[in-house]
């Protein structure tokens, strides 16, 4: 047990990037190579990256790579992916190889705020009262982004409903906002604020919770493909016919339909590949994952975000709908340079653009997972990428972590204890 110095980590925001590395070093015995570790710096410098959090002490970068192949609304793309999982970009690029390319469409870039009343003497008297109000609350709203009312957007709508409760009935408001190029929190928080003590004057009763949600109904994204029964058929080397392909693509999807337990994952794996592409363009991942596993379940028991069937000519066909709220300015996105670089290379001018690129990747991930599954299996090709890591973690080194990996992927047997015997062998013949 290691017991710490706590007096060292007070007011530790306050000490500089270089302070706070010798503190940790020191509290945890950290060793010269691991304290170099820490002050390393890659394409997100300590100074940029001291700006973006708190109490930074170093960077943690992921791998970054682009997914090939893609054709989205008849435009050649390459996407980057930032993520840690084997096989990802590889299965996203020869998903978008059998494809027939992409079709995809987005919503106005609406937003909903919420605002929470309580205490209403009488709450549905209350949210006659405020929508009564409404345009002058709009008004009020408007005022607080100036600059997003110059480039087009602004509050559009407000909303209200009662909510039954085990505290009571509460007031839930609802202003939607069209946030433009932005993901739009801090534009829709401001506003929720700037309304708050009009509101509650209004209604008597007081304003307790004003945030935005993360359930975007409104900001939804769409993306279709279809798979051409004869390019399947093609992509087992002739091991299974296209029909039966797609026969088993369709069994595998109306499982994740009555299964929860599969929806959830046939769902993670969708975010693999939108994770990836959202955390390369320097967005919010947990809140893009929020609302899609939300969504999920909306109105209906959860289930998968997908949607699979056969057209007249017996192909596969694939569709994708799900909210997707991401941003071309602010946060992340303008501070973190890899981001700039991920924007540059997708060619986005707007989220719009940014959101149906996403889609057609949660798809394009969706069908790679459930051809793998329904024909030669997941693991086959995940364990051949992954094998990789497994011959480094068994202390493999250059050209060993190659030699490594293909004998485990030959002996089907791909685990650390089969890596040591192999590296082992390996280098007593060297001997």
């Amino acid at each position: 047990m290691i017991f710490m110095n706590k007096e060292k980590f007070r007011e530790f925001y306050k000490k500089s990037v270089a302070e706070r590395q010798q503190i940790v070093t020191e509290e945890f015995s950290l060793s010269p190579e691991e304290k170099a570790l820490l002050q390393k710096e890659g394409s997100l410098s300590l100074e940029i990256a001291n700006r973006m959090i708190e109490n930074v002490v170093g960077t943690f970068p992921f791998p970054y790579g682009v997914a090939t192949n893609f054709v989205i609304d008849g435009k050649e793309i390459i996407i980057p992916f930032a993520i840690e999982e084997p096989s990802v970009v590889a299965a996203a690029s020869n998903a978008a190889r059998l494809s027939s390319g992409f079709e995809t469409s987005a919503d106005e870039p609406i937003m909903i705020g919420q605002i929470q009343i309580v205490k209403c003497k009488n709450p549905n008297a209350a949210v006659k009262k405020i929508l009564a109000k409404k345009k002058e609350l709009l008004e009020i709203a408007r005022g607080a982004d100036v600059t997003l009312l110059n480039s087009g957007g602004g509050p559009r709508k407000l909303l209200g409903v009662v909510l039954p409760t085990e505290r009571g009935k509460m007031v839930a408001l609802q202003l939607l906002v069209d946030v433009r190029d932005a993901m739009g929190a801090n534009a829709v928080n401001t506003m929720l604020e700037k309304m708050a003590p009009r509101i509650e004057e209004i209604s008597g009763g007081q304003v307790r919770l004003r945030i935005i949600s993360n359930l975007a109904l409104h900001r939804k994204a769409r993306a279709k493909a279809v798979w051409a029964k004869k390019m399947l058929e093609e992509s087992t080397k002739g091991q299974m016919k296209g029909e039966e392909v797609v026969e088993a693509i369709l069994d595998a999807h109306e499982f994740a339909k009555a299964s929860q337990l599969r929806a959830t994952t046939s769902n993670k794996g969708i975010m693999n590949g939108i994770d990836a592409v959202v955390i390369a363009t320097g967005n919010d991942f947990r809140a893009i994952e929020s609302g899609a596993h939300s969504f999920a379940a909306y109105k209906k028991e959860y289930g998968p975000l997908t949607k699979f069937y056969k057209n007249k000519n017996g192909d596969l066909v694939g569709e994708i709908e799900l909210p997707i709220a991401t941003g071309l300015i602010g946060g992340a996105t303008k501070t973190h340079p890899m981001a700039q670089l991920s924007l540059k290379i997708l060619g986005v001018k707007t989220a719009q653009e940014l959101a149906r690129i996403i889609a057609a990747v949660g798809l394009a991930q969706n069908f790679a997972a459930l051809r793998a599954l329904a024909t030669e299996g997941i693991q086959r090709g995940h364990m051949r990428l992954h094998s990789k890591n497994v011959a480094i973690m068994a202390g493999a080194k250059g050209k060993e972590i190659e030699v490594v990996s293909e004998k485990m992927v030959e002996a089907k047997e791909v685990n650390s204890a089969k890596a040591s015997q192999i590296l082992k062998e390996l280098r007593e013949r060297k001997k």
